[in-house]
């Protein structure tokens, strides 16, 4: 788990975001300028990789 805040650009609209120090593989993020939801995939002393988010399907959970 990381201990400091990191940044990742959206993959949407470019613009940066913060993710909080507490973060978790897998874990949801979203956007604050256009709102799209981004899944933490890892995070390195270099970067952060961020992935789209998948959608929810109608059968999710059935």
């Amino acid at each position: 788990m990381s201990t400091q805040t990191a940044s990742a650009d959206c993959l949407v609209c470019d613009a940066p975001f913060t993710i909080d120090a507490d973060w978790e593989k897998g874990e949801i993020v979203e956007c604050a300028s256009c709102g799209q939801e981004h899944e933490i995939a890892e995070q390195t002393p270099e970067r952060t990789r961020v992935e789209l988010a998948p959608e929810v399907e109608e059968d999710w959970g059935e």
